[in-house]
């Protein structure tokens, strides 16, 4: 990974490495990719020495849009048990990174919360899940976040009709 790439960060979402920083931490020089998150205007610093375990990953590609489209479409997976254990299998699957299940876990709660209203701690997971798809969805698409905004918003439309 370079600085001008974009990346999708767990539980941040996208943004582009912007630079490289060098930082003292515990006496200990380390070098950090700047990441820029334009979705909440952040500036997010990963140690470079641990990429891979932070789970920091390139921008899905166009084509895998159409993956994301089916998980919007799919049937929503019914979450058992009580609220603190619905929200951390929730927080689970989101901090894996896997745009699919974010997807997945924003599709679920949108659909759940149209029916019968979620809790606050799952309304936060939902609208975090929804900034996470919308930011990796410009990217992908070259859109405006509102026109990814309206997309998803059509396609879990389809799925409740």
């Amino acid at each position: 990974m370079q600085v001008g790439d974009r990346v999708f960060y767990p539980m941040h979402g996208a943004g582009v490495i912007s630079g490289v920083e060098s930082c003292e931490v515990l006496g200990e020089n380390k070098d950090y990719f700047v990441l820029k998150m334009p979705m909440g205007n952040l500036k997010v610093m990963i140690p470079q020495d641990n990429v891979e375990n932070l789970g920091l990953r390139e921008i899905i590609s166009r084509d895998q849009v159409e993956d994301i489209r089916t998980v919007l479409k799919d049937k929503p997976e019914r979450v058992l048990g009580s609220w603190n254990k619905r929200f951390h299998a929730i927080l689970e699957r989101m901090k894996k990174g896997d745009i699919l299940d974010v997807a997945a876990v924003m599709r679920n709660l949108s659909l759940q919360n149209r029916h019968r209203k979620i809790s606050s701690g799952e309304r936060r997971l939902m609208d975090l899940a929804r900034q996470m798809l919308v930011s990796e969805l410009v990217y992908a698409c070259d859109k405006t976040p509102a026109e990814v905004e309206q997309w998803i918003d059509d396609q879990l439309e389809r799925k409740s009709a």
